[in-house]
Order: structure tokens, then sequence, then C-alpha cells
């Protein structure tokens, strides 16, 4: 059995379609680490949300906040190195964060949600390397079309740009406190690009490395 000290907890963080899935697959099967995956298709509101955010998105989020708590607690009992498919931090301070700053989550309802989170936040493990992969609004607009799940065709570049600020903001006050690796994707495709997608795997088993 690995010691404690040996059991890693792995994040990746990043905008819609900017390839933390794939990313998380890949290190997961390098090295593997024990994946945990967004778990966007059985959120029953997710759909409902698309179609009409003002109804529906306080119940999204508090889906998403409950299947991050699961995941969370899951990663803390497990024996053995995780690597997450987004976290519970980025469903707070940039995707709720940002319905309640356009207006669409009314004030009472991000103040239940995010008094629920922050409650919660502390009893949970903090990534031992949280993994950033930046691209801009118009990046990640081509890899949403492209990728081609019928309910984000109608994600516009504004609500992107907006998400893509606020991952900004709250990446740099976790780089205060964490161990942030930052990967540029703009340039890059992580599925085709063999040669790049080595050297990130190559950064990213450094950065654990030196924990």
């Amino acid at each position: 059995m690995p010691s404690p000290d040996d059991i890693k907890y792995i994040a990746i963080a990043g905008n819609i379609g900017v390839g933390k899935t794939t990313l998380t697959r890949l290190l997961s099967e390098r090295f593997n680490w024990q994946a945990f995956y967004e778990n966007f298709e059985e959120n029953p509101y997710l759909v409902s949300f698309y179609e009409d955010m003002s109804r529906w998105a306080f119940q999204s989020q508090i889906f998403f906040l409950k299947e991050r708590i699961k995941e969370h607690i899951n990663i803390q009992q497990l024996q053995v190195s995780c690597v997450q498919d987004r976290t519970i931090y980025e469903d707070a301070e940039v995707f709720a964060r940002n319905l309640y700053e356009r207006g669409i989550m009314p004030e009472r309802d991000f103040a239940v949600y995010y008094d629920l989170y922050s409650g919660l936040r502390d009893f949970l493990r903090s990534p031992d390397v949280l993994i950033y992969l930046r691209a801009s609004a118009w990046t990640l607009i081509s890899r949403i079309r492209k990728r081609g799940r019928d309910f984000e065709q109608q994600i516009d570049k504004e609500y992107i740009m907006q998400l893509n600020t606020l991952y900004e903001s709250w990446v740099s006050d976790m780089q205060k406190t964490h161990r942030v690796l930052v990967i540029e994707t703009d340039e890059f495709d992580i599925i085709d690009d063999e040669a790049w997608r080595e050297n990130v795997l190559q950064r990213i088993s450094e950065e654990v490395a030196g924990i």
C-alpha cells in the first residue's frame, strides 16, 4: 500500500471545451491515476438550463455541487492517486458566480448556494497540483462546435469570455496558496499534436514529482 505522501490529487481546470476530459483520460492512462470525470450527462437540469438559464440556473448548479462533493469524498477515501476533470471550486467561483453577476441567478439563490459551498469547502482536500488549461474564447467556441454536443451549440462568445475572465481571476488567487501549472492550448491540439502532448505530460509528471 502506498504511503500517504505518495497519494496525489491532481485537478484539471479550464473553460468549456478546453480539453479537460481528454487530458484527464491521458493522465489516467499514462500514470495509472484514478480518473474522475465531469458528470454533465446525468445532470437532469442541463438541457433545460441552456434553454432557459434564469429558470434552471440554481437547480443545475446545485446538482453539480452535489456531484463534486461526492467526488471529493471518494478522492479523500481512496488510497490511490487521483485526477479530476473540473473541481468544486470552479463550479462556485466561476460558473455560479458568472450566473449571479449576469443577473441570471438571483441574489438570494446565489447566497444560499455559496453559503453551502463555503461551509463544505474547508473540509475537502485541496489539489496537490492544479492544472489550468487556458484558451481564448474563439478557440473554445471552435472546439465546442467541433465536438457537437447538442445542448452546447447555443453557447455564445460573450458567455465564454465572461467565464474566461472569472477563470483568470480565480486562478490568480489559487496561485497564491496552491501549486498551479498553467498550460496554453490555443495553438495546439492535444489529440493530434503528439509532440506537444508528450511535452505536456512530461511537464505534469515533473510538477507532481516536485511536490
